[in-house]
């Protein structure tokens, strides 16, 4: 598994499963990911212990966002049988599927930003695995979904439920408050075909954890899910899905949240009014 993310400064990097390796560590002049990808495959990426860098710490590096600009939000819900029947709510026989601003995007470490109580007096936190497109395409097959995938990644949903609760077609603004989507570190890019069948998702709060379940007990697994919105309308490099929450929790001001999502990731971030 490679991993692809930025500094908080916005630099970029590339690294493996035993950290992050700055770009101007391993290429004096690289300006991007690209350039480095190109480097490497013409033969002329060099050593890191040749380069005239210093090594950075692992615990001394703050991350951004993996990507400058991300394309559109979907969210999917009721993915998981168990939350839709802890909820009462019908299996859907498609994907319920909404969208959320952009500008309800955070990067990790947040913070999250409840609303006012006098808009919201009860907002929860889910832990997903997100998918990020990385090619413009339409009508895919599932089995071609690999091809047009950039990678993966934890975040962590918010949905503010009483103003859910008072109407379903609220929906859309119980999602888009600023800070609502809180997206990883890093972006997993498998090298081979992933298996996502034993992969656990994990909701964490004050290191709790509140729910937990498996990818295999999606009802619309991750590829279903591209495929089915490719039919839809056209995707696009940076499009992001977020594909479901094994369960939500309450989040009160103070409390730490995290999504953990096995063999892709972790995404933490403190939560504030």
């Amino acid at each position: 598994m490679k991993y692809l993310a930025r500094t908080a400064t916005g630099r970029p990097l590339l690294g493996d499963d035993e950290g992050f390796v700055p770009l101007r560590a391993v290429h004096p002049d690289a300006q991007s990911v690209h350039d480095v990808l190109s480097r490497a495959a013409a033969g002329t990426l060099g050593s890191v212990d040749d380069a005239p860098a210093d090594r950075v710490d692992a615990a001394d590096i703050t991350f951004g966002p993996p990507l400058e600009r991300f394309g559109k939000f979907w969210g999917i819900g009721l993915n998981y049988a168990e939350h839709a029947g802890d909820l009462d709510e019908v299996r859907p026989d498609e994907p319920a599927s909404f969208m959320k601003p952009s500008t309800a995007m955070t990067g990790p470490g947040g913070p999250i930003r409840l609303p006012p109580l006098s808009q919201s007096e009860r907002v929860t936190a889910e832990g997903e695995l997100a998918v990020i497109m990385g090619r413009a395409c339409r009508n895919v097959s599932e089995g071609d979904v690999d091809d047009v995938v950039a990678g993966y990644l934890p975040v962590i949903d918010m949905t503010a439920e009483d103003v859910l609760q008072r109407n379903p077609r609220f929906l859309t603004r119980s999602k888009s408050y600023d800070t609502f989507i809180v997206v990883g570190p890093a972006i997993a890019v498998p090298e081979s075909r992933i298996e996502f069948d034993n992969l656990t998702v994990q909701t964490v709060v004050n290191g709790t954890v509140e729910a937990e379940n498996q990818v295999k007990n999606m009802l619309f697994p991750p590829r279903e899910i591209v495929s089915f919105h490719s039919d839809v309308m056209t995707l696009e490099a940076g499009d992001l899905f977020s594909t479901g929450t094994p369960g939500a929790a309450p989040i009160s001001p103070g409390d730490h949240v995290e999504a953990v999502v096995e063999s892709i990731g972790s995404v933490d971030a403190p939560v504030v009014r």
